[in-house]
């Protein structure tokens, strides 16, 4: 039997993230992190009401019907409420429902997925501000960003996915705080959030829907967690060190600082590298996804003129994305077909443009994309600056001999390449125009851009229980 690496540590962690979430105030948060976060749940809201739009959401809120949820908790989309923890799990599948959603490159995490629905269950059921909502929600993002970097994608690597995992310990600080608790339940609860965490990455060999369910349930695990440890249950004191802890069992062999990591918890904000997708796919297809798109444009491309595609990532995101490349080449469903840069690059190349649409059967089925991407293979490239940023590129080479080549070091939506305000709000309108009125969608627009001036959520939630068609 082989025996993993050791973990090494140097402090205790989770007393230094209590003592730091119990601290922190309003004040302390800079105004470009704290308006930023209002776009990442604008763009979180759209995307829920756009998954409101497909199947894997209906069967997803029919399962509820099975055990029965009543409360008086809402779920995104409808009127009808359910019980608390359930509309946390569902408010998350659907933000991350569609691989949408905003994603903290440095650690993998689909940060909002999980933090957001927890903190929103919380602060419906207690009438709490929108300042406290919004603070909340920031806490959990920035938890689970400096907890998720010291892994260094070895998450994936072990085949647990990034989100699932760490999702319910930034999520678990949240809520703990928001229901009053104090440094001690803190700890307790992080504690018992060690043994809910989960995440398979099996949904990549067949396409299955589990990877949307897992920031889902880590907002749901983390109500529970966080109401044991306020209620006195006892939890392992250490969470993320020790022989079982976090890092031991799920990111076996790396190297965790951890006086220098909990120094920089509400110093050096994570959020600030937090990228909103333009593109409904993997993050790791972004970069080169643009670049197919800029050399298309640049040089008036047709499919036929490319004799063939060679894709540049790093070597570390192979597995995600590229490998096994003929099951890549040919996407069986449309999961299949958000993590493969094949697919990816030759549907940017065939139409000019990737959208929710191309996600569809009629498009992935399109007969001059899959001959193109029966021609895309994929190489390591140095100049990739993985897992800071999700760099890529792509180098094409034309029937006439002709070669043509772009890299792009930072992917689009990423620190240095955010998204303006006016894009989230037309990715924000184009999402919600699926199931709801443009003026509702509008309304919503608003009144996140203003939550921290409600004085109760109670008049977000009423416009977040606007019924989606199809729902």
């Amino acid at each position: 039997m082989q025996v993993a690496p050791i973990t090494q540590y140097t402090a205790p962690l989770s007393r230094a993230v209590a003592e730091r979430v119990v601290a922190l105030e309003r004040g302390a948060v800079p105004q470009d992190v704290w308006q930023y976060l209002k776009l990442c749940l604008a763009d979180a809201v759209g995307i829920a009401f756009a998954s409101r739009h497909y199947e894997f959401s209906r069967k997803s809120l029919d399962s509820l019907g099975v055990l029965g949820s009543a409360g008086s908790s809402t779920i995104i989309g409808q009127p009808e409420p359910v019980a608390l923890r359930d509309a946390a799990m569902m408010n998350g599948l659907l933000i991350h429902g569609l691989d949408y959603d905003d994603t903290h490159l440095a650690s993998v995490i689909h940060c909002t997925a999980s933090a957001f629905p927890a903190a929103l269950a919380l602060a419906e059921q207690r009438k709490l501000t929108g300042e406290e909502l919004l603070l909340a929600t920031l806490i959990a993002v920035e938890v689970d960003a400096l907890l998720g970097t010291q892994a260094g994608g070895v998450f994936q690597q072990v085949g647990f996915h990034p989100t699932g995992v760490v999702g319910i310990f930034g999520a678990t600080v949240a809520a703990t705080r928001l229901i009053g608790g104090d440094v001690d339940a803190l700890l307790r609860a992080q504690g018992v959030a060690l043994s809910l965490c989960s995440g398979s990455m099996a949904f990549l060999d067949d396409g299955s829907w589990t990877k949307r369910l897992h920031p889902g349930w880590a907002a749901s695990a983390a109500l529970q967690a966080a109401a044991l440890g306020v209620s006195g249950f006892e939890g392992p004191g250490e969470a993320y060190g020790g022989r079982f802890g976090f890092y031991a069992l799920y990111a076996p062999g790396t190297s965790v600082e951890t006086e220098v990591v909990s120094s920089q918890l509400f110093q050096e904000w994570g959020l600030r590298t937090v990228a909103i997708k333009p593109y409904p796919i993997c993050h790791f297809n972004h970069a080169p996804v643009d670049a197919a798109l800029t050399l298309r444009e640049a040089h008036g491309l047709t499919p036929d003129a490319i004799e063939s595609a060679t894709i540049l990532l790093d070597q570390r995101q192979f597995g995600v994305v590229v490998d096994p490349i003929e099951a890549k080449r040919a996407p069986q469903n449309e999961y299949d077909a958000k993590f493969s840069a094949p697919y990816a690059v030759a549907t940017a190349l065939c139409k000019g443009r990737f959208s929710l649409a191309e996600l569809e059967d009629t498009a992935r089925l399109d007969e001059d994309v899959l001959m193109l991407a029966q021609r895309v293979s994929c190489t390591h490239d140095e100049r990739s600056r993985y897992p800071d940023a999700f760099s890529g590129g792509l180098k094409l080479r034309l029937r006439d001999g002709t070669e043509l080549e772009h890299f792009e070091s930072i992917n689009r939506g990423a620190e240095g390449q955010l998204l303006s305000m006016e894009q989230v709000q037309d990715k924000f309108l184009e999402n919600c125009a699926l199931t709801i009125p443009a003026a509702a969608a509008q309304q919503l627009w608003s009144a996140i851009l203003g939550l921290d001036e409600m004085n109760d959520v109670t008049e977000l939630v009423s416009l977040l229980r606007t019924r989606a068609s199809g729902a």
